[in-house]
């Protein structure tokens, strides 16, 4: 029974390295086995490209944010961000994203300008939270850190005036300068 077993699983992997392609059936008659006259040779085999990754937030509408200096209308930042137009799309926003690209960001968009508070909800990494009024003008900029391990980040709130908020990887603003009064600028998909 021992050496049914062992003869099984020699042939298996045998059978394993063929299909891996580590070693090619022995062929007596096949002068391509390389000597000392014929040197191996190696061809590349063609592997596909990779695909790229797909769009942060797949299924919303997108659109780039531009932040203006204040005085100089100099560009500080841009970034390509997802949508957040609705109730769902707004209250789901950031939660359960595993990580956030560095060109990229969320943009929601509310009804009407008001004062908001946004929270850490199951957020895996630190963001920055950006309220803009209804005019494009940064009204604050909070730097919020991940949750801890134990916490599930709703007690964490953060709060401005705004109709649209930007959420950004953290630092993403101090890096760039930007602060209150500086400008957003961006177009809404219909």
């Amino acid at each position: 029974m021992t050496s049914l077993r062992t003869l099984a699983t020699a042939l298996l992997l045998v059978v394993a390295l063929l299909a891996t392609g580590c070693v090619t059936p022995f062929d007596a008659g096949d002068s391509s086995t390389p000597t000392a006259e014929t040197p191996a040779t190696q061809t590349a085999t063609p592997t596909p490209s990779p695909s790229p990754p797909p769009a942060a937030h797949e299924g919303y509408d997108q659109t780039t944010v531009t932040v203006l200096d204040a005085e100089t209308d100099a560009e500080l930042g841009r970034v390509e961000a997802a949508v957040a137009d609705n109730s769902s799309l707004r209250y789901t926003g950031l939660s359960d994203t595993e990580e956030l690209p560095a060109d990229r960001g969320m943009l929601f968009v509310h009804e009407r300008e008001r004062d908001l508070t946004y929270v850490m909800r199951k957020m895996d990494f630190g963001i920055d939270i950006v309220f803009v009024a209804e005019n494009g003008t940064i009204t604050s900029t909070h730097h919020a850190t991940a949750p801890g391990p134990d916490e599930d980040g709703n007690d964490q709130g953060y709060s401005g005036t705004g109709r649209y908020v930007l959420e950004v990887n953290y630092e993403w603003t101090a890096e760039r300068g930007i602060e209150a009064g500086d400008r957003v600028e961006f177009e809404l998909p219909e």
